[in-house]
């Protein structure tokens, strides 16, 4: 298992939709371990494939209390087959756009179905936090990203700020 490092915006891979996962292999097992060792080292509750570069359909998700035994989630060709007609208002942050948080609207529960690493197909449905986090985490999948959520003034602000970070240290 590795530390891998965590792409910050305005890297276009951020961007980009991933590829499904045609065989879940030795490669992915170690990706899916990386992710997860990546994400509790950062310290961050999920994590998308492309937020290290690899453009793969593969996210995990750990939102166990500190203190509890973790539980953590690898989630392989994701997709949300069902959105709560409630919605809640959450503070989001993303571990690819550091130190920023902000106030974001989604359902408050979702319908996920998967792959596990053993190959199994499983349904969850999930609410509160567990729901905020896979929603986040696909979106990344997607090449959308939660500022894409905010007002266009406070997302060119965000994206402004990190443009600017970019290319001060490309000097």
């Amino acid at each position: 298992m590795a530390i891998r490092p965590i792409l910050i915006i305005p890297d276009a891979r951020l961007r980009a939709v991933c590829d499904p996962i045609v065989e879940i292999d030795d490669e992915i097992k170690t990706l899916a371990a990386d992710m997860l060792e990546t994400m509790y080292a950062a310290p961050g509750i999920g994590l998308a494939a492309p937020q290290i570069g690899v453009m793969k359909r593969i996210v995990v998700i750990d939102v166990a209390n500190e203190g509890d035994e973790p539980a953590p989630h690898v989630m392989i060709n994701p997709e949300i087959t069902q959105f709560g007609e409630e919605i809640q208002v959450t503070e989001e942050g993303c571990l690819s756009i550091p130190e920023l948080y902000y106030e974001v609207e989604r359902p408050s529960t979702v319908t996920v179905k998967y792959t596990n690493l053993e190959g199994k197909e499983i349904t969850v449905d999930a609410d509160g936090k567990l729901a905020v986090c896979i929603q986040h985490e696909l979106d990344h999948l997607d090449g959308v990203l939660y500022i894409d959520y905010l007002s266009r003034l406070k997302r060119d602000r965000v994206i402004k700020k990190f443009d600017k970070q970019a290319r001060l240290s490309a000097r």
